[in-house]
């Protein structure tokens, strides 16, 4: 028989329950309560990237359609 089982069930739920809560506070974390960076200004897009094509159909792409029939 066990020693205790209700202990250890007990303990897991509190460590998922703290994996839990950790996963939502640490991004919430790298935010002031503002909802601002602590100052640091978002990187721009340029004019010359915002125009820039985005999708490369390379050689490796054209081997992914063409071996699965898209």
């Amino acid at each position: 028989m066990r020693d205790n089982p209700d202990g250890k069930a007990q303990a897991r739920r509190r460590f998922l329950g703290t994996l839990g809560f950790a996963a939502v506070a640490a991004p919430a974390a790298a935010f002031e309560a503002d909802g601002g960076t602590g100052g640091l200004p978002p990187r721009k897009e340029t004019e010359a990237e915002r125009r820039a094509p985005r999708y490369r159909e390379t050689d490796h792409v054209r081997a992914f359609y063409r071996t699965n029939r898209y």
